[in-house]
């Protein structure tokens, strides 16, 4: 799947990694329609591979009693806002439309246009981290916590289902009315549920796929338009896999950047992971015993969000610095747990 997703990103963008044929006004490249067929086939088998993972997941991982009870429990749970884009339908969309953000009781709160972000969005700072919080500016922040009167919302591919009304394609559809009735319907707050989630997205990408490569224009010659104004400001708004990615440029009057402001998905997930990570801690680790089981339990809470933190703080170290300090409940330091930490 990976590898398929890979030689399209290459027929399209001329790079696998880093795409190269975008330019200001559309794209440098024509689609042949030798290359529009091969896209077409690795997309109905996208399709495919998505169902087998769908079933997979149903014949595996809700069938353990254990981690079943682990995604409807307590541990990994938070009432926030879910935030994510929707298309005219209110359905799931990557890349157009409107970020609608929902409360914690599923009802829609504010639905904006991407240039309209900072009169919704906000940041709180904290001197011990070199990230920021972002927060509902007409809730405030009200700290780590969650509920309606805290401005703490989630942006990840549970709350990309939570904050719409459906999906956008027949198949993924069915798999999203299959998980919220399975989950007690909406909005579902158990965090583990984002891998269930992920899983629909990935079937509603391949359908979106074959739906985009069978459209008789895009094989169209007419792939530019060259731009006749000179940008002063402009801003974007997409879904990255792991959650809503907001870019803000300005320009000089020779198009160059003179600012740049970006709210990517691990940024608007940095204060739910904090609070999710702590409440795993607290439920699993008593009496001051730390195995290496528990850690990994505790792991789970963040890894659900598919945090990025390179591109959060534009650090990349190599390797993942990490201290754990347990203290009782005096408040006294009895243990201390690093790897890579000088």
């Amino acid at each position: 799947m990976r590898k398929y997703g890979h030689q399209v990103v290459e027929m399209i963008g001329g790079r696998k990694v880093h795409p190269a044929t975008a330019i200001p006004g559309g794209v440098t490249k024509i689609l042949s329609e030798a290359e529009r067929k091969e896209i077409e086939v690795m997309g109905r088998w996208a399709i495919d591979f998505a169902l087998f993972s769908l079933q997979a997941f149903h014949d595996i991982v809700l069938a353990n009693k254990t981690y079943l009870d682990l995604i409807v429990g307590d541990i990994y749970c938070h009432k926030t806002y879910y935030m994510g884009l929707v298309d005219a339908n209110n359905k799931v969309n990557f890349y157009d439309g409107k970020v609608r953000v929902v409360d914690p009781d599923g009802k829609e709160f504010c639905k904006y246009e991407p240039k309209d972000y900072m009169k919704h969005v906000a940041e709180h700072v904290e001197p011990w981290t070199y990230l920021k919080f972002p927060y509902l500016k007409n809730v405030g922040w009200k700290g780590f916590v969650d509920g309606k009167d805290s401005g703490v919302y989630m942006a990840t591919p549970l709350s990309r289902l939570n904050a719409a009304d459906g999906m956008a394609t027949p198949l993924a559809q069915e798999q999203y009315e299959k998980m919220y009735a399975t989950l007690g319907g909406k909005p579902v707050h158990q965090r583990l549920a984002i891998h269930w989630a992920r899983l629909i997205e990935l079937l509603y990408a391949a359908e979106r796929w074959v739906e985009l490569v069978t459209d008789k224009d895009i094989t169209s010659p007419n792939v530019h338009r060259k731009p006749t104004a000179v940008p002063t400001e402009g801003v974007g708004i997409v879904e990255a896999p792991r959650g809503t990615l907001t870019h803000h440029y300005w320009t000089d009057e020779k198009g160059l950047l003179t600012r740049v402001n970006l709210i990517v998905g691990t940024t608007n997930n940095y204060a739910p992971i904090q609070m999710s990570t702590k409440k795993a801690a607290q439920h699993l680790i008593k009496g001051g015993k730390v195995s290496e089981g528990l850690l990994n339990m505790v792991e789970m809470a963040f890894r659900a969000y598919d945090p990025c933190f390179g591109c959060a703080t534009h650090s990349l170290p190599g390797q993942m610095p990490l201290e754990v300090r347990l203290h009782n409940q005096h408040g006294e330091l009895v243990d201390v747990i690093k790897q890579f930490v000088a």
